[in-house]
């Protein structure tokens, strides 16, 4: 679980660094660079640590699509929520084939 929590702050960090600056269209583009690139330090100091807790308790492989699962959970919330995009019954659609990902990556 210690993983899963690392890694969800890790991938909040990561969303914002890289999107966070959409609401910002009159930044100059080094400033957005610089801005992002120093939000994205946190989020290293979350994901190596998310990394080395996870492995051997998770194959890499499973940590990566916990990972993925858990950065497009984050970004979709985000994007609805703080970029104000509009909600689609597509994304619901979306979501099950995360959950299959997730269903056959763990399937012993």
């Amino acid at each position: 679980m210690k993983t899963v929590w690392l890694l969800l702050i890790s991938n909040s960090f990561m969303t914002y660094a890289w999107y966070g600056h959409l609401k910002q269209p009159s930044w100059p583009l080094w400033k957005a660079i610089l801005v992002s690139w120093g939000i994205a330090f946190f989020e290293y100091c979350f994901m190596v640590p998310a990394n080395r807790s996870g492995y051997g308790q998770f194959t890499v492989t499973q940590l990566k699509i916990i990972q993925e699962v858990i950065t497009l959970t984050v970004f979709t919330g985000f994007a609805l929520l703080f970029l104000r995009e509009t909600w689609r019954w597509t994304y619901l659609i979306s979501f099950a084939c995360l959950v299959a990902a997730v269903y056959f990556a763990f399937k012993r």
